[in-house]
């Protein structure tokens, strides 16, 4: 016969351990190289990411099938949502918030990279089919875009960018 103190530990333990399996599958931010297709990447350092401004192409992607139903994952181990407006940059920390400018209308947009991307040359920046919709490029497929970083990381990991844009000193 089974305790009543087993009977009442059984549901602890595993509601404990589905919230652990709710939770992000990284601590602070993710810097550790990478190799796709051959190719090795390093992402910068938190450092160097704040200081960070890039121009390129950007591409949008969906990794989401059947309406949204079934969702793969990112980087991150986050599941893809449909309707997000996030990204994937090859060597920016994740997860990182950034400003994507399209440069051809001028449209721009604050978002959270998540995931790792893209892996075809000349591209810079890969946006969800909602970004690249408010970016003005979804039906286009490419724009050409800035991406400066505004912050690095999430909750007590986070740090701001310091932009040096408005110098009052000539030094």
């Amino acid at each position: 016969m089974v305790s009543l103190e087993f009977k009442r530990l059984v549901p602890l333990v595993f509601g404990s351990a589905l919230l652990a399996s709710c939770g992000p599958s990284y601590r602070g931010y993710q810097t550790r190289g990478y190799t796709i297709r051959g190719n090795f990447y390093q992402p910068l350092s938190v450092e160097a990411a704040l200081n960070y401004t890039g121009e390129g192409i950007a591409s949008w992607y969906d990794e989401s099938r059947f309406f949204g139903l079934v969702r793969g994952t990112t980087s991150l181990g986050e599941k893809v949502k449909p309707f997000a407006i996030s990204g994937a940059h090859k060597t920016l920390p994740l997860p990182c918030r950034v400003k994507v400018t399209n440069l051809e209308n001028g449209r721009s947009l604050k978002m959270r990279l998540n995931d790792r991307g893209p892996f075809i040359a000349g591209r810079i920046i890969d946006v969800t089919p909602r970004a690249a919709a408010k970016l003005g490029f979804k039906e286009k497929g490419l724009a050409r875009v800035r991406v400066e970083v505004l912050s690095v990381g999430d909750g007590k990991y986070r740090r701001k960018a310091r932009h040096r844009r408005w110098r009052l000193w000539p030094f």
